[in-house]
């Protein structure tokens, strides 16, 4: 158990990758706090299975786009688990797909707090409990190519947060190693939302992979960049795709 007697804080860990995550560093020994802030049956029922092996688990309520649900979600995990060593920034969204022209600056600011400011404020609040460690943030293959249409705000942000990771790299290492995760077509609710059935059907005809990911896949990768066997990376952003970023 790789990350045996380690403490995880997994935000938007109610479903999909983000309940992939806390389940997968939960195998490996990690004592995992869980963020949510919609998903309630979802959080509660990951921690009933991470509880069921062993494991041990919380979840709590919070909006992390707020100094408030920041700061509680972190006092909670030190009080309960006594230090934090991991964390996870998956919480994010879309929100909904607008192109600039009918865009409001309300709808632009709410996409960067959910996927940029919240990641900025949990990293601050959780550095004086880090002395060591390693952050994973959830970016997006949308920083890299712009996202679809209507998606200008959010592959905004998610850039941002690639520039983020790798600027936190240089200026915590080498205590604290900093990478970020970059998904492609992942089988989740973001993408039953957001993207229109055939274009995941092109996909799999045509990625080399000839799939879309799944939340596991992701969580397996997460739990890697997590773990000390991640030791000399550090500042990346790791595109986990199936192959259809270069082909």
């Amino acid at each position: 158990m790789k990350l045996k007697g380690k403490v995880a804080i997994v935000t938007g860990g109610g479903r999909d990758i983000g309940g992939a995550c806390a389940k997968r560093l939960a195998a490996e020994g990690a004592h995992v706090a869980i963020n949510y802030f919609a998903s309630d049956a979802g959080a509660n029922k990951v921690v009933d299975e991470i509880t069921a092996s062993g494991g041990k688990a919380f979840a709590l309520k919070g909006d992390l786009t707020t100094p408030e649900g920041v700061a509680a979600l972190v006092a909670r995990t030190v009080e309960e688990f006594g230090g934090i060593d991991i964390l996870v920034n998956n919480a994010g969204g879309l929100i909904a797909r607008k192109t600039i022209s009918e865009m409001s600056l309300d709808h632009w600011q709410a996409v960067m707090d959910l996927n940029l400011t919240s990641t900025f404020l949990m990293i601050k609040a959780c550095l004086p409990h880090m002395k060591t460690g390693a952050i994973v943030n959830l970016a997006s293959q949308a920083g890299r190519d712009g996202g679809g249409g209507g998606a200008v705000a959010y592959a905004t942000s998610k850039g941002a947060v690639m520039t983020l990771t790798r600027g936190l790299a240089k200026e915590l290492g080498p205590n604290i190693r900093v990478n970020a995760v970059c998904p492609g077509m992942i089988d989740t609710d973001f993408h039953n939302i957001f993207t229109k059935d055939e274009a995941r059907r092109a996909l799999e005809a045509t990625a080399p992979a000839r799939r879309q990911g799944t939340s596991d896949d992701v969580a397996e990768l997460v739990c890697f960049l997590a773990s000390d066997a991640a030791g000399f990376i550090t500042g990346t952003n790791v595109d986990i795709n199936g192959g259809t970023l270069f082909s």
